[in-house]
Formats: structure tokens, C-alpha cells, sequence
């Protein structure tokens, strides 16, 4: 959800400074007069001389009663929308337990990090794969994982991608209850000194 808030946030942003950009451009470089087009009613900014904001734009509501509370409103909610934000980048994404169907109703707690160091090491043990990183992220009740391997050269990516599917993954799925368990897997080959043949 947090990457969709992200994508949402910096699409307005963009639409925004790329509106007021624009408008910018029209301002300074008379493009209104040029055009011969005029610009939309009660607009200020004309032509190259003229200013964003006029006195009276900037001074035409501080009589009235309601101005001062919805502009401190607004910035309350403002700050507040960007404290949650920030506080949303800086939350730990890494899954530090997962919520087992015991089956008594209660439910019991695996610890997330002996879930992926047990994923990790079935995952090592596989023909082809020198390295495995495994990261449990998501909601406690839908757990999904992210792997890491490392490829040695003469490994086949799609045979270690459904090894890794069919046994370490799924072995975990089975060992910790899960209907399912989805995995998110990225692969990189290890480097190596050229072969020589004599």
C-alpha cells in the first residue's frame, strides 16, 4: 500500500509543479499576449511585469471569520498527513513474526527471522545457488517473500527459480501452516575468471 500512497504523492506533486511551471512560463514570457489568447478571469499574472500574487489576492479574505481557522485547518492536516508519511518510509519493512493457525482459535507466533533463515539454507543447498538472501515482509496473516540468489555460471536460472519454488518454499508454506506464501525472486549471476582451454 505504502508504494501506491508513494507513486499517488509523487503523481500529484509532478501535476502540480508542472502546473505551476507552466503558468510560469506563460507569465514571464507574455505567451497570452502572443497567442492572442486571454487568460482564465480573476488571473494576476499577465504578462513579464506582472506578479503572482496581487495585494488584493494576498489581502482579500484576512476580514473574514472563517479565513484564519480553515487556513490553520488545512496546515494542521498538511503536517499531519506528512508526519504519517515520513513515519511510513522510516517503519521497519522486515516481518518479525507470522501469525500460525494453531487451530484452537488462538493462533501462534513464528518468528519471521526463523522462517527465512531456514528458507535461506534449503535455499543455499540447491545445485547452482552459491548465495540465497530471504527477506519476510507484508501483514502478519499474509506473509510474502522476497529472495535473493546468487548464480554460479553454470547454474540454469529457471531450474533454480522452480527448485526454490517447489522445495524451500514450499516446505515452508506447509511447515508454517500458510495457504499460501508468494515470493518476489531476484537473481544475479556470480562473477568469474574467464576459462582457459589448453
Amino acid at each position: 500500500m505504502l508504494r501506491n500512497v508513494n507513486r499517488v504523492v509523487l503523481g500529484l506533486t509532478g501535476l502540480v509543479l508542472i502546473g505551476a511551471g507552466l503558468a510560469a512560463l506563460a507569465g514571464a514570457g507574455d505567451l497570452w499576449r502572443r497567442a492572442g489568447v486571454s487568460p482564465p478571469s480573476g488571473w494576476s499574472w499577465r504578462g513579464p511585469a506582472d506578479v503572482v500574487l496581487a495585494r488584493e489576492d494576498r489581502t482579500q479574505w484576512r476580514d473574514e471569520g472563517w479565513w484564519w481557522p480553515v487556513v490553520i485547518g488545512v496546515l494542521v492536516v498538511l503536517v499531519l498527513l506528512l508526519l504519517w508519511w515520513l513515519l511510513a518510509q522510516l517503519r521497519r519493512h522486515r516481518l518479525t513474526e507470522v501469525l500460525i493457525d494453531s487451530g484452537d482459535g488462538s493462533g501462534a507466533l513464528l518468528r519471521g527471522r526463523a522462517l527465512e533463515d531456514v528458507v535461506t539454507a534449503e535455499a543455499e543447498s540447491q545445485p547452482g545457488v552459491e548465495r540465497a538472501g530471504v527477506t519476510l515482509v507484508g501483514r502478519r496473516t499474509q506473509p510474502w517473500v522476497q529472495v535473493g540468489l546468487l548464480l554460479a555460471p553454470q547454474a540454469r536460472p529457471g531450474e533454480a527459480v522452480r527448485t526454490l519454488g517447489e522445495q524451500a518454499l514450499e516446505h515452508a508454506r506447509v511447515s508454517s501452516g500458510l495457504k499460501t506464501l508468494p515470493a518476489e525472486v531476484r537473481l544475479r549471476s556470480a562473477r568469474h575468471g574467464p576459462e582457459r582451454v589448453s
